[in-house]
This record gives structure tokens, C-alpha cells and sequence, in this order.
């Protein structure tokens, strides 16, 4: 049995964490392209998964037993253990679709627009509460989507990317980064090699300089829309934005009011909840609001610009937003 891992204070790293789960044939079908990367140590036994750290000091990997998305606080608890400072969390996942279309695709986690709050959500995480999102959300998107069509599986899965949704609750700002929608992708080994390779070129595994935020820039709040947010997803293709949550338009859900008010209903904690994560993982950064302008109403449209106005974020539409 391997030895316990432990901390050296003098020698502390900081860098992603790559959670993956035994119980996901996804995850560790992603797993196993990462660890083909040049630089990986050996793998320890440790109190919570079994642990292996990259020699640039850039990234962690995690192997838990349970499914990821019931992981909460992994984050903290993997710091505690190994003295690992985690700086984000990358966690590998398969994607479920009631369609069960190929998909490659990412996303921000929490439950918001859920109530009650403070309550356990179905898949995971807390009802109200929203993760901050790591800051390489949208180069892991423009790398992921340069290497798929150069390997040409554009042709064969859906190129995308989702609104904030399930658990785990955690501290650091985190992803997921996923493989859709059926066992026979899940196993894919060409898709879980373009995940790896779009790991390795942000996080800067093989000498490449890591994608990381460097305290200013424009980022993205996207409200409204689908699951799927093809507006936003359109914003992201084409400009060189960062980007925090995106919230759909069921985590946005209104009270048509009576009078001038503000609508009632939790579309006021979701945006602010989302708005206070996103600052929190982009300290100095610029915040707008991209508002899928078509999927809501007049009166929504109004309700959403006076809270932002009152929140200090302009709302931007695409044509305003700079291309790179």
C-alpha cells in the first residue's frame, strides 16, 4: 500500500483540482487520457480518494469512491488532507440528456431559482446557493471546441455548453466538463481525449502558459434562455469574454406584478446570488449581463435592467461586446 501524502509547507502548491468518481464511466474514461499526460507522480491512498499531483505543480487529481455530485465540501477536505492549496476544481462527468444526444459540454454549478432554500436539491447541492464558477470556463469552451472540430467530432456530438445547475456545494470556483449522453460515449475514447488535451493546453500541463485569470477583463453574466444557452454560447464563440454563471430561465422564475414594483418570485436572489459568485471568482473584474432578450418578457426585461442598474452591472448586447 502506497505511503499517506504529506504536506510541506515549504514546498506548497496551488492549482486545479480534477475530481473524478469511480461510480462515472465518464469520469474515469477522462481520467485515464489525463493521467497519459506527461509529469503525473504516482498514485497515493489517502484518507478520501486515492491522489496523484502533475510536476508542474499546476494540478491535482482525485479519485473518490461516490459520485461527485453528493461531494460536498471535497474541496476543503482535500486541502486539509494533502496541503494542496486548491485554486479551482475541474470535476470530470458524464452528461445525462433525456435526448441522449453525443454532447461535449460544460457548466457552472448550483441550484438556484429553487425554493425553498437551504434545502438538499435532487441532484445535488443546496436549493439557492450557487458555486463560484472557475475562471476558465469560457477559454476551456473556445479550446474544447478548436480541438473537437480539428479532430473532427463536431460531426458527431454536439458542441456546447450549459446553464448553472446540481451539486456538489463547494468552496472553490468549479466546472464541470462533461461527455453526453449514453454509455457507448461515456467510453469514447476519442471525445475523452479532446477533454484531456483541452485540460492539459489551460491549465498549462505540457509548457504551455496555464489560462488563468490575471485580475481584469471583461466577464459574463448570462440570464435567460434554454438549458442549453445558444445566445450566450454564441457570445463566448465569438468574443474573447470571460464568463460566470449563466442562469436559464427556469432559475429566473417571476410574479407578474400588480403595479410598479418589482415582480415578486426568486428571480431577484438568483440574479444577485449568481452576480456575488461571479465577483467572487473574478476580483477586479468588469461585470456585465447578456440577456437573452427573446425568452423573456417586456415587463421581465424592465424588472431584470432595474435591478442590474440598482446592482451597478450594465447590460451589453452582442453587437457591444467586443470581438477579438
Amino acid at each position: 500500500m502506497p505511503g499517506i501524502l504529506k504536506p510541506t509547507p515549504l514546498s506548497r502548491f496551488m492549482g486545479t483540482l480534477l475530481l473524478a468518481s469511480q461510480e462515472d464511466p465518464a469520469s474515469l474514461n477522462i481520467l485515464s487520457e489525463v493521467m497519459e499526460i506527461e509529469g503525473w507522480g504516482g498514485i497515493e491512498e489517502m484518507p478520501h480518494g486515492k491522489v496523484s499531483r502533475h510536476d508542474s505543480g499546476e494540478a491535482e487529481v482525485l479519485l473518490i469512491e461516490g459520485l461527485h455530485i453528493w461531494a460536498d465540501g471535497i474541496d476543503l477536505e482535500h486541502e486539509s488532507v494533502t496541503g494542496y492549496d486548491v485554486e479551482d476544481v475541474l470535476v470530470l462527468s458524464r452528461h445525462v440528456s433525456a435526448s441522449e444526444t453525443p454532447a461535449l459540454t460544460l457548466h457552472a454549478i448550483g441550484v438556484p431559482g429553487e425554493i425553498p432554500h437551504g434545502n438538499i436539491a435532487r441532484s445535488g447541492g443546496i436549493t439557492g446557493k450557487v458555486v463560484p464558477p472557475s475562471t476558465m470556463f469560457a477559454h476551456l469552451f473556445r479550446t474544447m471546441s478548436r480541438i473537437a472540430k480539428e479532430n473532427k467530432l463536431d460531426q458527431e456530438y454536439d458542441i456546447t455548453l450549459e446553464a448553472t445547475h446540481h451539486g456538489p456545494l463547494l468552496d472553490k470556483p468549479t466546472l464541470y466538463v462533461e461527455i453526453g449522453s449514453t454509455l457507448d460515449r461515456w467510453e469514447d475514447i476519442r471525445a475523452a481525449r479532446v477533454w484531456a488535451k483541452t485540460i492539459s493546453q489551460c491549465l498549462g500541463l505540457e509548457s504551455e502558459k496555464s489560462l488563468r485569470w490575471s485580475g481584469s477583463g471583461e466577464v459574463m453574466l448570462g440570464l435567460g434562455g434554454g438549458h442549453y444557452a445558444p445566445r450566450h454560447k454564441a457570445v463566448i464563440s465569438e468574443t474573447e469574454v470571460w464568463v460566470g454563471h449563466i442562469l436559464a430561465n427556469y432559475a429566473l422564475v417571476f410574479e407578474e406584478p400588480d403595479g410598479g414594483e418589482l415582480p415578486l418570485g426568486p428571480w431577484q436572489h438568483s440574479v444577485k446570488v449568481a452576480l456575488d459568485s461571479t465577483r467572487k471568482a473574478f476580483p477586479g473584474g468588469d461585470v456585465f449581463a447578456h440577456l437573452d432578450r427573446k425568452s423573456f418578457k417586456g415587463w421581465q426585461r424592465q424588472a431584470l435592467s432595474d435591478l442590474l442598474s440598482d446592482l451597478g452591472v450594465p447590460i451589453l448586447r452582442g453587437k457591444q461586446i467586443q470581438s477579438p
